[in-house]
């Protein structure tokens, strides 16, 4: 850390955030006697707090964000030349930076190509949703019009994504929920016997899981399966094998638009530039946000195919005929031009090809953890997208208590390491230690945080 501010300077940055910022999922009763964490400063991997604790930062951001590191001077500098030339318009026009991104995006997303623009992910989501329910009542009567979302997925914020979540102590407290959301099975084979599913052809029969569903509510009402492709904040949870084919047929049998929520996952967390695109997968709908502009400006996009765009144009006389939706900070330039050059950061610097391997390695690292450490019952991910699932017993599966797995979370923060796990958000099953690292970690990184763990779990479990 530079030093830039003096520690009279921070202590007054202390107080008034203690005094007047309502921090995000946070408890603030232990910052009457504690100070709140102020992060300073970050560069490359790493971040430094208000008393110069320098910490290796494994979760890009505390929430999947940073993609491609901190302190990335071209990011800044395209966000600086184009707010001085057009900070903002409403998105009912174009702007320079909205037009040649929209081009860059749909370029890695065969057989998409619109992009509606908005300001977070749960806003993104928001519009797939409005946008069903429209076609629902343009083309079906208003009848097919529930969406489907999968338990353990997590879709946002808002009442109409709470809605749609399936974790239930984030939705604690917060409803009513709207109306027309159903839930259907999570595809965690780690967990298939608590389901009473086979030990073969899980895959096809959690997606199978979907299509009884569908049948039981009626597939002329079903108008959209919203999905993660790899499961966040619900334990890191990658498809099993034969799970999405079999969900496309499911989706093309009964005309049910296919939304995938790329949040989390999308512009290279996996190792692509989309999760579903490991997958074999063609969406209707692509939303995302975290790490389109990796965290430097606000930004979040809506993709659709043209089918789903030209059902909003297809009677120009009828003044209700077109998607009457605004989003006011989608009009602004700073997210895509920042969006533009973090791209070209990715392509230029073979990001995708290094989370790859580097995601290969940190999953190898984790399963030797594994090996050493019996309280690790399951290692999962895709790319630098990781989780290690902890259990008070490996045969029969009983999840760690939360309690303990945040300690281990804090044993490592203590060592500088910031890793996440999953909490307050699945009752009974807030077991899983969540790996995120920016797409430029390197092997010397990737030890360093599995050092971390390795001494926080000998700690704890012994």
């Amino acid at each position: 850390m530079d030093g830039t501010l003096s520690q009279n300077d921070l202590s007054h940055v202390v107080e008034a955030d203690r005094a007047h910022v309502w921090h995000h999922l946070i408890q603030h009763k232990p910052f009457e006697t504690n100070d709140p964490r102020i992060i300073v400063e970050g560069k490359g991997m790493r971040v430094w707090d208000q008393k110069g604790k320098e910490h290796l930062d494994a979760v890009s951001g505390g929430v999947w964000t940073v993609n491609v590191g901190y302190g990335r001077e071209s990011i800044a500098k395209a966000v600086y030349d184009q707010l001085l030339k057009l900070n903002y318009f409403a998105g009912s026009a174009g702007s320079i930076p909205g037009a040649l991104f929209s081009e860059k995006l749909i370029s890695k997303m065969p057989g998409m190509t619109r992009v509606y623009y908005t300001n977070s992910g749960s806003e993104a989501n928001e519009k797939a949703f409005k946008m069903v329910r429209q076609i629902a009542h343009k083309r079906y009567g208003g009848q097919k019009h529930k969406i489907l979302y999968r338990d353990r997925d997590y879709h946002g914020t808002t009442i109409g994504c709470l809605s749609a979540g399936g974790q239930d102590e984030r939705n604690a407290q917060y409803g009513p929920f709207t109306p027309g959301f159903v839930r259907v099975p999570h595809c965690l084979e780690y967990r298939a016997a608590d389901q009473g599913a086979p030990t073969e052809n899980y895959g096809e029969w959690a997606a199978d899981q979907i299509e009884q569903v569908i049948l039981r509510e009626g597939p002329d009402t079903v108008g959209a399966l919203c999905l993660e492709p790899v499961t966040a904040g619900g334990g890191v949870i990658t498809p099993p094998q034969g799970y999405w084919d079999r969900v496309q047929e499911i989706c093309r049998k009964y005309d049910i638009l296919l939304h995938i929520d790329e949040v989390v996952c999308g512009v290279g967390r996996t190792g692509k530039w989309f999760g579903y695109q490991q997958y074999g997968v063609q969406p209707d709908m692509v939303t995302m946000a975290k790490g389109v502009a990796s965290g430097y400006a606000a930004i979040a996009c809506l993709v659709t195919t043209e089918d789903v765009f030209s059902m909003f144009k297809d009677n120009a006389d009828d003044p209700m005929n077109y998607f009457r939706d605004i989003s006011t900070f989608g009009g602004c330039t700073a997210g895509p031009a920042a969006a533009l050059e973090n791209m070209r950061i990715i392509e230029d610097e073979g990001l995708l090809d290094n989370t790859t391997a580097m995601g290969e390695y940190m999953l190898d690292q984790l399963h030797a953890l594994a090996d050493k450490h019996t309280v690790i019952g399951n290692v999962r991910g895709k790319g630098l997208f990781l989780g290690a699932e902890l259990v008070e017993d490996r045969e029969t599966r009983a999840p760690m208590a939360e309690k303990r797995v945040q300690k281990v979370v804090a044993d490592c923060m203590q060592q500088g390491i910031i890793i996440g796990a999953t909490n307050r958000s699945l009752p009974g099953y807030n077991n899983t230690l969540c790996f995120s690292p920016a797409l430029i970690a390197t092997k010397d990184d990737i030890n360093q945080i599995i050092a971390s763990v390795d001494e926080a779990l000998g700690r704890e479990f012994g």
